[in-house]
């Protein structure tokens, strides 16, 4: 996939927490969504974020456009530091940093045309369009994204699943932004139809020159889409490689644990791999375990990983691993993706 070398996004000591209620008579509780998030991402690729539901994937891709104001920490865009503008330069910067929602139907309007919803972005981000100009920017976008003209003056509740994403698609491109986060934008939607997003979004991203965050909980999916794949597990980042690293030689137990949920059609191979799944569930954020958080559902774990959280280590190529343990960890080649 091709990308410059131009650095349009970086993550500083991210973090997020949120106050959680402990009752009555309790004090209140805090629930750490994210902490020491630390990447960036170039102009032109595509950076999937994966984990577990609950892990942060969302809170992150909301931190970045400010949706959510992080506690601590640096979103850099263009080197400037959106956590510090105030609210209305923030609000002119949101030309170029758009989203795609997980449930398309849920995320429209159902009060409003299809033109309107497209056309919402432009009403506050150009307000020197007028109607014509708004309208003539609103056919051409739906047509990129394989709707047709007549569709403009009907409703939500007439469209599939898969044509109400593309209205969100279209919604989030009519402002010609240079990053898009999307945010699961497949994961309500059947295998055929995703198919058809994954390919046109593809397509857009190629043909408008855009900047992908693709938030999924599927590595399947992520794969076709990513350059780079970063894995999230209970807020931190305990991985983060290109697409064929990640597949071909996961180096965290996480990685590998959600490689192995990825349906292979020869149930031998699946049997095999299945020694990595994943056990129990996910740990409150709340109260997370000592050291190591995945260590409670590592076949991996040593005493010493509940003692000390480990470092996110920079392997000589670039990729970066949290694990005590992964050096001493060889992955066999059946319980990798693809083989």
């Amino acid at each position: 996939m091709h990308q410059t070398t131009t650095t349009l996004l970086e993550i500083k000591d991210l973090k997020k927490t949120f106050a959680i209620s402990g009752g009555a008579f309790s004090k209140p509780l805090t629930l750490t969504a994210l902490a020491d998030i630390n990447f960036s991402i170039r102009k032109g690729e595509t950076l999937g974020i994966v984990g577990e539901s609950g892990c942060g994937k969302s809170t992150l891709g909301r931190c970045i456009l400010q949706l959510l104001r992080p506690d601590e920490g640096q979103v850099l865009w263009l080197g400037q530091d959106l956590t510090k503008l105030p609210a209305e330069e923030m609000r002119k910067r949101r030309q170029d940093l758009q989203i795609i929602f997980q449930d398309p139907l849920a995320s429209l309007n159902p009060r409003m045309t299809v033109g309107e919803i497209i056309a919402d972005p432009l009403r506050s981000l150009r307000p020197e369009l007028n109607k014509d100009e708004r309208r003539a920017r609103v056919l051409k976008i739906m047509e990129a994204v394989g709707l047709l003209p007549e569709m403009i003056n009907r409703y939500p509740h007439e469209f599939s699943g898969g044509q109400a994403q593309r209205i969100g698609i279209a919604r989030a491109l009519i402002t010609e932004p240079k990053l898009i986060v999307c945010d699961e934008p497949v994961s309500a939607l059947d295998v055929s139809i995703q198919a058809q997003i994954l390919n046109l979004l593809a397509e857009l991203k190629d043909e408008f020159g855009l900047t992908l965050i693709f938030i999924s909980h599927n590595l399947s999916v992520v794969r076709h889409v990513s350059d780079r794949i970063l894995v999230l597990y209970l807020g931190r980042i305990v991985e983060l490689a290109t697409g064929d690293e990640i597949y071909d030689d996961p180096k965290h137990p996480y990685t590998r644990a959600l490689l192995t949920a990825v349906p292979i059609p020869d149930p031998k191979l699946a049997r095999q791999r299945n020694i990595d799944a994943l056990r129990g569930e996910i740990p409150s954020p709340i109260n997370p375990p000592s050291g190591c958080t995945f260590r409670t559902r590592c076949r991996f774990a040593k005493s010493f990983c509940a003692e000390t959280r480990p470092p996110l280590e920079t392997l000589d190529n670039g990729r970066l691993v949290a694990c005590h343990r992964w050096r001493e960890i060889e992955v066999p080649e059946e319980a990798v993706l693809g083989h």
